[in-house]
């Protein structure tokens, strides 16, 4: 791709729009994964007999929900990402495919 192309998008207003908006959600995602993930990591590492205790009379405890929780809640976030990229960002991105014509 020639430089002279490569520099008028990403100075063009509505790349660096798409690429601040997509990188701020995918930012925030990640740290909220981090939290959850790392706050399951802590929850073992200080207080592993509330995962331990059990649910009811029988023999589930508490971290298998909370792990199922942990694997839902990473799915969930896939889905927020891929809904808001078809929604926001693809319209962003064929608009600047149509304007420089590739």
């Amino acid at each position: 791709m020639p430089t002279d192309l490569v520099r008028s998008i990403t100075s063009d207003p509505r790349y660096i729009e798409l690429t601040r908006r997509r990188s701020r959600l995918a930012w925030m995602l990640t740290l909220l994964m981090l939290v959850v993930y790392y706050g399951f990591i802590l929850l073992i590492a200080f207080s592993p007999e509330s995962l331990a205790a059990k649910i009811g009379t029988g023999a589930m405890t508490w971290g298998f929900p909370v792990g199922m929780a942990i694997i839902l809640i990473a799915i969930a976030l896939t889905g927020i990402y891929v809904w808001k990229a078809n929604s926001d960002f693809d319209p962003l991105s064929e608009e600047l495919k149509r304007r420089f014509g590739q």
